[in-house]
């Protein structure tokens, strides 16, 4: 097996790291880490996903190995999904990162403006 080198465009390791910048999965991964949920709770949890993106999330969080999908015998079927050990290990990883976005909004929408006036300035 080559050595993991996530700068070189053929490795691996950038399908992982996509999947740690993809919103869906980390919004789905933090939800799950409290407790095991149905999909429609999951849907109504995260306001503007589609019902097709986050089926495709989930599928791709289970074939990851991240999350774990469970039927239950009921009519019709309920499924509920569960966060795996090794979803809860990326999930905490990629909570600072939710917490420095909701600590630092502020300053970064400050930051885009600032830019955005600069740039009209600059253009005119």
């Amino acid at each position: 097996m080559k050595v993991a080198n996530a700068y070189a465009a053929d490795c691996p390791t950038r399908k992982i790291l996509d999947r740690v910048g993809d919103k869906w999965a980390v919004l789905i991964l933090l939800l799950l880490r409290d407790e095991p949920l149905r999909f429609n709770q999951l849907r109504r949890a995260i306001e503007g996903i589609s019902q097709k993106m986050l089926s495709q999330v989930l599928k791709s969080l289970e074939r990851d190995g991240l999350v774990r999908r469970r039927a239950i015998a009921t009519v019709p079927v309920t499924v509920e999904y569960s966060i795996t050990q090794l979803g809860l290990t990326l999930a905490a990883a990629v909570d600072p990162l939710r917490d420095w976005a909701e600590t630092h909004l502020k300053d970064v929408l400050a930051a885009q403006r600032r830019y955005d006036a600069q740039n009209r300035a600059n253009a005119a």
